[in-house]
């Protein structure tokens, strides 16, 4: 019996809808309707009652719910057994996002492996939810991420890093000490869009000019956005900590507006609620330490 047939099952019930069952699983919903077709031909019996949208357990279904409630959580526990067995006691897994393993990690990690030689690191790059899953399961021993909330989560604030708009060495704007958003509007703009709810306060203020602004470029990967800018194309909002390297070389130009104060991408440290591993621990003393606006320790 397949086991994803069984999971489908007991998620749809849970969630009392296909359609969230399919979101939770990482799956299309046409998948959920066959697992459960499948699961119906294995046991012989119907496990729902469809009505148009709308379904219910059948008399079968209720009694095969505890059995197959028990065959996933034994599934569960079994496959964390072995992981847990296989997994190295000097592995230090981390899960990160895409902005913080180009920029933070890199400053945090060599000072770790100084420390704790004997230890190796296994990255996940992945989106704050899927991180956020895998501390839950305990594939992960931390997390950085955007901020998310859980009720089994520790999540501490660890950087909040300042968004500015930035243009190339050679830009007209370059020299200005004051810039209003009419001035932004007018000028082709690589926007970079993360995901992260911060972003919303640009899109409102550019919500308040007559004409839409100039947007030639909308990004979702933050070095592709930055090259852009470097080459000319336009001018961009872009977090402080992934230009430090350009700003240093002259290559590009920050531009401090009143209308971006407190703006930032907020880097969160994500870890199991009183079930932290020693390792996570480690790696927690070593990145408190670590002053990221300078590199430094």
């Amino acid at each position: 019996m397949n086991i994803e047939n069984i999971e489908a099952f007991v998620y749809i019930v849970h969630f009392n809808s296909f359609n969230k069952a399919a979101e939770a699983l990482y799956v299309s919903q046409p998948s959920i309707s066959a697992r459960i077709q499948s699961l119906e031909r294995e046991l012989d019996v119907r496990l729902f009652e469809r009505e148009g949208r709308h379904f219910t357990l059948t008399e079968k279904g209720k009694q095969f719910l505890p059995y197959a409630q028990n065959i996933l959580k034994t599934y569960k526990a079994g496959r964390q057994q072995l992981q847990a067995a296989e997994q190295q006691a000097d592995e230090l897994r981390i899960g990160c996002t895409l902005s913080g393993a180009n920029y933070i990690l890199p400053q945090v990690l060599p000072l770790f492996k100084r420390r704790h030689r004997h230890i190796r690191i296994k990255l996940l790059t992945a989106p704050s939810e899927t991180i956020l899953e895998k501390v839950l399961a305990k594939e992960l021993d931390i997390g950085l991420t955007r901020s998310l909330s859980h009720p089994d989560i520790e999540s501490e604030q660890l950087y909040e890093d300042p968004i500015r708009l930035f243009v190339h060495r050679s830009h007209p704007f370059a020299g200005k000490m004051s810039l209003t958003m009419e001035e932004v509007g007018r000028e082709p703009i690589v926007f970079f869009e993360c995901g992260s709810l911060d972003w919303n306060r640009i899109h409102r203020l550019f919500q308040t000019l007559d004409v839409p602004p100039r947007i030639e470029m909308q990004i979702d990967n933050l070095e592709t956005a930055k090259k852009l800018v470097v080459g000319g194309m336009g001018i961009s909002f872009l977090p402080e900590l992934s230009v430090r390297k350009e700003i240093r070389e002259g290559l590009l130009h920050p531009l401090d507006m009143p209308q971006l104060s407190g703006l930032s991408l907020r880097t969160h440290l994500l870890s199991l609620k009183g079930q932290g591993t020693e390792l996570g621990q480690l790696f927690t003393e070593v990145i408190r330490g670590v002053d990221l606006r300078e590199g430094t320790a």
